[in-house]
């Protein structure tokens, strides 16, 4: 007897039984988010890049480890958007302008300036994280903006190895609270964030399986 394809839920693309769309808050963002995600990602039960798309009213999800250039390309400069990469300043990785203020403080955007621009997040480990933006030259051009001086981490269902390393959904959140100024309208992504931990560990977190 052949055995039931388990359903899925056609928005959040998870299982029916973990589906997340009930933490979905939803958020209107000046700033364009693209997310870049490793195909490790794409079917993790603990990820939270899929909550975060679905949150924010301006936001792409593309997955690769390498990505065809040509298409990147014109992914990065649609519209005629400044892509900016949110990642930290790290020993051993090219280079690269950063997106600061001339005081080099976080740069003060008016919503005109703010619709101009497009973060851009890479949805990985650290370690994959890395190899991503070495195996992806264009990445490697593009503006930096490194967050500081933000919360420790909500996460109660991923191990993070220092008190620093955000989830996907957080370091975006803390970015556009920083670069766009309005905190408040954001704080309802972490609270879509806390929903999501909740109803994972009310279903067993380490029981899901991944599809």
């Amino acid at each position: 007897m052949e055995t039931p394809k388990r359903q899925i839920c056609p928005q959040c693309v998870r299982a029916s039984r973990a589906c997340i769309c009930a933490c979905v808050h939803r958020v209107q963002n000046q700033i364009e988010v693209l997310i870049l995600q490793h195909p490790a990602e794409t079917n993790h039960v603990k990820g939270s890049a899929r909550l975060l798309h679905l949150c924010l009213s301006h936001c792409a999800i593309k997955i690769a480890e390498v990505f065809d250039e040509t298409n990147l390309q014109q992914v990065l400069v649609r519209d005629g958007k400044q892509s900016v990469l949110l990642y930290p300043d790290t020993v051993g990785l090219p280079a690269a302008p950063k997106l600061t203020a001339p005081n080099h403080t976080t740069p003060k955007l008016t919503t005109h300036e703010s619709s101009k621009l497009r973060l851009v997040i890479i949805d990985a480990s650290w370690r994959h994280s890395k190899q991503m933006l070495l195996n992806n030259p264009l990445l490697q051009s593009l503006p930096r903006y490194a967050l500081s001086d933000v919360p420790a981490s909500r996460y109660q269902i991923r191990h993070a190895h220092g008190e620093d390393q955000l989830s996907t959904l957080e370091a975006c959140t803390y970015a556009l609270m920083q670069l766009e100024e309005t905190a408040t309208k954001f704080e309802a992504l972490l609270r879509a964030f806390d929903e999501f931990n909740e109803l994972q560990m009310k279903f067993g977190v380490n029981n899901l399986l991944r599809r």
